[in-house]
């Protein structure tokens, strides 16, 4: 696997050309607001007939790329990729001024500053960047996931390649970047569902998965793990019991024994894998099927239009449960998994360890196999799905802000099960949303108090 870096991202729908971070930019390295001296610039579209400033689409930055052409282009050596940072350093001793890197550059992130009489160009700021903590809007982010692909480049997929996922399934690069994690000291359990049906069964007496790895009931997932790790207690082996499970094997007949579990305090990782729905049999709607979707069980007509009733939240339910470790993650955000697996993988030492994985899905929900990741982003930043862990100590802390959510809309409509909502069933699924939000931010502030 190649090497990945942080970088900083911009998303031109939140900027509203405040120019904060021009000004946050100069400062760091002029030590002056004028923008002259900042190393992004924002490009604003205008309209050609008035000349009135729309939204900016676009910022010129440096992308730190792979490939550098500003690199290659540089007949002095003055600009070279630095292979552990990620950045590309300018080196003032080698540049003769020949501008030969602007003309390399196709984003405009190195350019030649008059006032100083040289090129200038982003560094990151040590990987602090002062642009990013002034954007009032989120519209600058410091992405981080670069860096787990490094970490995790030598490890071995322990799910073979060949697999019968649907394209496009959130599942499959679940369990992928899950078991590289993990690591081969582990048994998998996993129930009727999609990673199954996927892979892990395999074919003509062969699975698909390089670890040990067995099919329980949906109704005793927990309970077969529990009684596997006692048996490793008692010979003196410390190997990690792991569930990878659909929502219908959580939160509807897999409940019982999840409870149990988690109640006992039993060591393992659940991992709950959810697509809103019993995606693997045909699309019948489950208890974490939200309101207004979709199902084969809960169609659109005269007298149904989707699902009757609101989603359970599995997540408050394990908190509920006082366990080690329960949180939320979404693969959108990376660096935010991994973070939340290693924490759950050492809470599962000692107890039980619930992880909850939100996984759209492209054949039931019904939108291009392309988007998955671009589903999984909206879910996160309309807030209908929130970022957060707990433990005891602890209690509840978001991972992720809830504040100033994108509209939900905008999500809703990216979604083919819910393309025949109305609008009281949207407003229904707003004050459903920002219910659990209210909720949530309670919890979080009872926890900071205790």
């Amino acid at each position: 696997m190649a090497l990945g870096y942080n970088t900083i991202t911009f998303n031109p729908d939140k900027c509203d050309g405040c120019g904060d971070c021009m000004r946050a930019c100069s400062q760091a390295k002029a030590g002056t607001d004028d923008p002259v001296h900042s190393r992004i610039q924002i490009l604003a579209n205008e309209t050609p007939s008035t000349g009135e400033q729309q939204s900016p689409i676009e910022m010129a930055m440096c992308r730190q790329c792979g490939d550098p052409k500003c690199v290659s282009n540089c007949p002095a050596a003055a600009l070279s990729k630095d292979l552990s940072s990620g950045t590309i350093d300018w080196d003032s001793s080698k540049c003769v001024n020949c501008l030969l890197c602007t003309v390399g550059c196709a984003f405009g992130g190195i350019t030649y500053n008059v006032e100083v009489g040289h090129v200038t160009k982003c560094d990151t700021c040590d990987g602090n960047p002062a642009c990013v903590k002034v954007c009032p809007h989120g519209a600058l982010e410091y992405n981080t996931s670069g860096s787990v692909y490094t970490r995790i480049g030598d490890k071995e997929d322990l799910f073979v390649p060949g697999l019968s996922a649907c394209q496009g399934c959130n599942s499959e690069l679940l369990i992928r970047h899950t078991l590289r994690n993990v690591g081969s000291n582990v048994v998998v359990a996993t129930p009727p569902g999609c990673i199954p049906g996927m892979g892990t069964v395999g074919y003509n007496g062969k699975t698909g998965t390089k670890v040990p790895v067995f099919h329980p009931l949906l109704t005793n997932t927990a309970s077969m793990l529990a009684g596997i790790k006692k048996q490793y207690n008692r010979v003196g082996r410390d190997v990690t019991m792991l569930a990878l499970a659909g929502d219908g094997g959580v939160g509807d007949v897999g409940f019982q024994s999840l409870s149990g579990a988690a109640e006992r305090n039993e060591q393992q990782l659940f991992m709950c894998v959810d697509n809103e729905g019993y995606m693997n049999t045909g699309m019948q709607s489950s208890g974490s099927t939200p309101a207004g979707s979709w199902t084969s069980t809960t169609p659109v007509g005269k007298e149904m239009q989707g699902k009757r009733t609101d989603a359970k939240n599995m997540a408050r339910i394990m908190m509920m449960h006082n366990c080690e470790y329960v949180a939320t993650a979404s693969l959108s955000f990376m660096d935010d998994y991994y973070d939340k697996l290693d924490k759950a993988l050492a809470a599962s030492k000692r107890g039980f360890a619930y992880l909850h994985v939100y996984a759209p899905c492209p054949t039931g929900w019904r939108f291009p196999a392309a988007e998955t990741i671009e589903v999984c982003r909206k879910q996160v930043e309309s807030n209908f799905v929130t970022l957060w862990e707990f433990t005891p100590d602890q209690g509840l802390q978001f991972t992720r802000s809830v504040d100033k959510p994108a509209p939900l809309a905008d999500y809703l409509k990216q979604i083919g099960k819910y393309r025949h909502l109305n609008q009281d069933q949207i407003d229904h699924l707003q004050r459903r949303v920002d219910n659990q939000v209210k909720s949530l931010k309670a919890f979080e502030q009872t926890s900071a108090v205790s």
